[in-house]
């Protein structure tokens, strides 16, 4: 058995579950609607508030199946309870970022702004730098971890952390493994 998979998933309080034909679980709660297509062969139940996922037989493919289907389940109903969010960092001289309503504004060191747009369910918290050196804070927050997670990533590759003076946006638990620079020309 999964250790993952035979865990079950306890629904709280405010948050309706409800797991419709070929296994299409929708997820209700307070801060948002969920809903994701799972395998079909994977076993779902649902007894009052704690949700089961059980496998129809131990084949390589159910056995992986069995565990990522209740993590799935178990991401959609922390997000539609708490959400999710991915903290990111911005180090460089004249990097800044700003929202213009819910756009957010990046200055990364191009000729132009980059202005993204969110997508929906998904909104951008800009922090306050405490000095000049310090990194500037920016979160991603959604109710959907796979969108948050993949928005975060868009915005670190737009300009990626660089090794030698570590420049960049990246994320907030990262450590950059830095490099040292030429070394002199010797007399």
């Amino acid at each position: 058995m999964s250790r993952i998979g035979k865990r079950p998933i306890t629904v709280p309080k405010g948050v309706q579950v409800t797991i419709g034909e070929q296994n299409l679980v929708t997820v209700k709660g307070p801060k948002g609607t969920l809903s994701q297509q799972l395998h079909p062969e994977m076993i779902i139940r649902q007894e009052g508030d704690v949700i089961t996922v059980q496998r129809p037989s131990d084949g390589k493919l159910h056995r992986a199946l069995h565990g990522l289907t209740r993590t799935l389940i178990h991401n959609m109903v922390v997000g539609v309870t708490q959400g999710w969010q991915r903290a990111l960092e911005i180090n460089g001289v004249g990097y800044r970022a700003q929202l213009e309503g819910k756009t957010l504004v990046l200055n990364l060191g191009f000729s132009h702004p980059v202005r993204i747009e969110p997508p929906p369910n998904i909104s951008y918290i800009v922090g306050e730098r405490k000095s000049a050196n310090d990194p500037l804070a920016l979160t991603v927050v959604g109710i959907d971890k796979q969108q948050v997670g993949e928005e975060a990533a868009r915005i670190r590759s737009l300009r990626p952390p660089e090794p030698y003076k570590g420049k960049g946006i990246k994320y907030a638990e990262e450590k950059i493994r830095r490099k040292a620079g030429k070394a002199g020309k010797a007399k």
